[in-house]
């Protein structure tokens, strides 16, 4: 597997978006669901509509059993998720158990590879610098969770690793780099 970079710039994470949205309501939820989440794709990709919504409107936890542990996983579903499915939801009549990113061939979601091309190209045709593939979304809410003051323990637990160092590299965040995380406590 090749190397990929999170999109550190909030301004690219928003012409992704507006890219997407130009071509597919699907499209952009994969990328809303994706970067908001931290969901491996392998996962995402066969997400079935009752997985996430039920006829009161979007859950707000989303559960997934990790393959590798075994264990269920709660990943919250956020307000940014809420209006791209509520979009989405209203453009489509789905059932219950259809796959959330069906492809538009057949009833199977769409495959590694083109959740692949659909992200590469939009990253590409707004000029987004260095490596974008799937595990980009990953990355990507890693590197923003951080930066917003998740704690790395968090992100550590989220990503099965075993060392801050580990997380901190994965997430692309240089440890020479110095950058102010505001603790913003809104009471």
């Amino acid at each position: 597997m090749e190397f990929v970079d999170p999109i550190k710039d909030i301004e690219d994470i928003n012409k992704i978006k507006a890219e997407l949205r130009l071509h597919s309501q699907r499209d952009v939820l994969l990328f809303v669901l994706g970067i908001n989440t931290g969901i491996r794709v392998s996962d995402l990709l066969f997400l079935k509509v009752k997985d996430l919504w039920e006829e009161e409107g979007l859950k707000e936890f989303l559960y997934i059993k990790d393959e590798k542990n075994g264990e269920s996983r709660a990943f919250y579903l956020n307000n940014s998720i809420l209006k791209e499915l509520g979009s989405y939801m209203k453009l489509f009549k789905l059932n219950d158990n259809d796959y959330l990113f069906k492809s538009k061939k057949n009833e199977q979601p769409i495959t590694r590879q083109q959740a692949y091309r659909i992200i590469n190209q939009a990253a590409k045709k707004v000029g987004v610098q260095g490596k974008i593939g799937t595990h980009t979304l990953r990355k990507t809410f890693g590197y923003h969770a951080y930066r917003k003051g998740i704690a790395i323990s968090i992100l550590m637990n989220i990503y099965n690793h075993h060392t801050p160092a580990e997380t901190l590299r994965y997430i692309g965040v240089d440890k020479c780099e110095k950058q102010l995380i505001k603790v913003d406590v809104n009471l």
